[in-house]
């Protein structure tokens, strides 16, 4: 019988031929339609060809109704031919043992990536969209083709997709996949409990990466050894950051940058300073300092300070900020004396913070302040009490945790503020007064604050006082963009937002905004927030009264002597503020207008203009 035809099954393809032992079982009727096969025990018609008639009498599947009346030794026989068919694709597939094959094998990019064939349950074959290889040997390990480092992304660029849901998954069984990957996790989390391993390092960007490059790896991973992750990989390490530092160095020496030195003292007196660089690269941070012995004068802090400046070299250097500590300000000061082209300026979030500080200690802020915390205290060190007031406040807590002590303080009060509802509500209803808190001295102290109009009265006038300030505290103290040009137009509109809150009624709030002023001149009045602010568009062309302002030209002036001392340079840069000032050149091209006030000041862009 002739029958030299094709046909595909669902999970595999097979050739049919006339040597197929199930056409002795099956007949054509027509041989023009080679796909139409007759069973000739029950004379069923099947139309997938040789294959679905083998199918059919075989029995079992799903795809083709079984024969009752095939003999069980002809099931017998072809159900062995088909599997031997399947043994020898497998076989085909296996790569050949090979005298060369380690040798070959080390040729290849040790970045490419092996991939082998994925088996489903159903024991049917199948690959992903990519090129794949089975597994060879055991002892041969893996072939890695040339065309892997094109296909497979790093590992970093897979978990920045993931992140964005632009990642496009392989289509595999979504039960098995979720089942290897809770057997997969489990190990990895037993690896944490095991080795102390803090939770938050799951969080991490690294830690992503690290399992990203894992499965891109594939099976048989071997993994890292104690020396390697101790000497080796920690040496490529250090050459890796070296030469980031080479890549930020390279951008300090041709825009510039700023020194930071944020200093901190524990419980137990130790002083550390750690010095970072700030600069159109990002923020980088260099080393810490044990200041311990000799970070309490002036002149030692401006020995500390003047070895790193050395470090960064003093011609890359704009600013050196650092806190508002006695110590650092006059060290500070004699560092402008001993290297007079460049600043020192007092950390703005400092500054801010110290402003809360000041008006936290007049008298109706401070006692409202106290009794505020005095009823935070008391609820939440009596976990009976702290679950009814979650019941009451819609599980919301009271407690918000600020950037500064006083933020934190603040945030806590306006937390308050928002469930005066709620609280007032607890403390009157028989849940508290039949409670045995209600019993104590410290409790009905708590309950005469949460029912005293005045002090609720005095929390709204604090936050109408306060609320602006810290606005300005997030602002300088963000890591998204710098405040340096912002500083002006936010204090400017803090005030303003003050005087409205309170209707332009200058007793409310005369003695912030001494406080304030007096803190501004001291402190933040300095010419490089001045030239900030001239040089920043946002500001600038909404503001045209910016260009006469005596005491910002006069900043920003006074920066150009300072920071460029060469006379050629000064004229230059004159002429290119006129351009500015009109809006001309580069300064005028629609995309730089569409920018000026969402490109933060200092950014490089597409078209080359840097403002500041």
């Amino acid at each position: 019988m002739e029958g030299g035809t094709s046909s595909v099954g669902g999970a595999e393809s097979e050739n049919s031929t006339k040597n197929d032992p199930a056409w002795k079982h099956n007949y054509l009727v027509n041989k023009k339609d080679p796909k139409s096969v007759t069973c000739i025990y029950c004379g069923k018609v099947t139309s997938g060809g040789i294959y679905r008639a083998k199918l059919h009498q075989i029995g079992g599947n799903r795809n083709a109704k079984a024969c009752l009346k095939c003999p069980d030794d002809v099931k017998k026989m072809l159900r062995e031919y088909k599997q031997s068919k399947k043994d020898a694709k497998i076989n085909y597939d296996k790569l050949p043992e090979h005298p060369d094959f380690d040798a070959f094998h080390d040729l290849e990019d040790d970045d490419s990536e092996l991939e082998e064939l994925q088996k489903d349950p159903r024991g049917k074959l199948k690959r992903p969209g990519h090129v794949q290889q089975t597994k060879a040997s055991s002892k041969k390990g893996k072939l890695k083709g040339p065309m892997d480092s094109f296909i497979f992304k790093k590992p970093e660029t897979v978990v920045e997709l993931r992140k964005q849901g632009r990642l496009k998954q392989l289509k595999i069984d979504e039960k098995l996949d979720k089942q290897r990957r809770e057997v997969a996790i489990q190990y990895i989390s037993n690896c944490f409990y095991e080795n102390g391993i803090a939770f938050n390092v799951a969080r991490t960007h690294s830690f992503k990466c690290a399992i990203e490059a894992i499965g891109q790896y594939g099976p048989n991973l071997k993994p890292p050894s104690y020396h390697e992750v101790r000497v080796t990989c920690l040496k490529k390490e250090v050459a890796n950051l070296q030469n980031m530092l080479a890549d930020h160095r390279a951008i300090w020496v041709k825009h510039g940058c700023s020194i930071m030195a944020d200093g901190w003292t524990s419980t137990t007196g130790l002083c550390i300073v750690n010095f970072l660089v700030h600069s159109l690269a990002g923020c980088v941070f260099i080393k810490s300092v044990d200041a311990s012995s000799y970070s309490k004068t002036g002149p030692n802090v401006l020995e500390l300070l003047d070895e790193f400046v050395e470090y960064v070299g003093e011609a890359n250097i704009v600013q050196v900020v650092t806190d508002n500590g006695t110590n650092f300000k006059l060290g500070g000061k004699l560092l402008e004396i001993k290297r007079p082209k460049i600043y020192w300026t007092p950390c703005g979030a400092h500054c801010i913070d110290l402003m809360l500080q000041d008006i936290g200690k007049l008298p109706l802020v401070s006692n409202t302040l106290k009794r505020a915390m005095s009823v935070t205290n008391f609820i939440y060190n009596r976990t009976g009490l702290l679950n009814l007031m979650r019941r009451y406040t819609g599980q919301r807590n009271l407690i918000r945790p600020g950037k500064t002590r006083f933020c934190t303080c603040y945030l806590t009060l306006k937390s308050i503020y928002k469930q005066k509802m709620n609280l007032r509500a607890l403390f009157s209803k028989s849940d508290w007064n039949f409670s045995k808190w209600a019993k104590e001295i410290g409790g009905k102290q708590v309950e005469n604050i949460m029912l005293m109009p005045t002090f609720w009265d005095n929390a709204y006038y604090i936050l109408k006082l306060m609320g602006p300030l810290v606005k300005v505290l997030r602002l300088v103290d963000n890591e998204k963009k710098p405040a340096m040009g912002y500083l002006y137009e936010a204090m400017d509109r803090a005030k303003e937002a003050i005087i409205k809150a309170f209707n332009g009624k200058e007793e409310n709030y005369k003695a912030t905004f001494e406080i304030i002023d007096r803190r501004w001149e001291d402190q933040l009045h300095h010419p490089l927030h001045a030239a900030g602010h001239y040089l920043n568009p946002a500001c600038f062309y909404d503001d045209p009264q910016v260009e006469f302002n005596n005491e910002i030209t006069t900043g920003l002036y006074a920066c150009i002597a300072k920071l460029v001392p060469q006379q050629n340079e000064q004229l230059e840069i004159i002429d290119e503020l006129s351009k500015y000032t009109r809006a001309e050149g580069l300064f005028g091209i629609n995309l730089a207008i569409l920018t000026r006030k969402t490109k933060s000041p200092g950014t490089v862009s597409s078209h080359k203009v840097i403002y500041l």
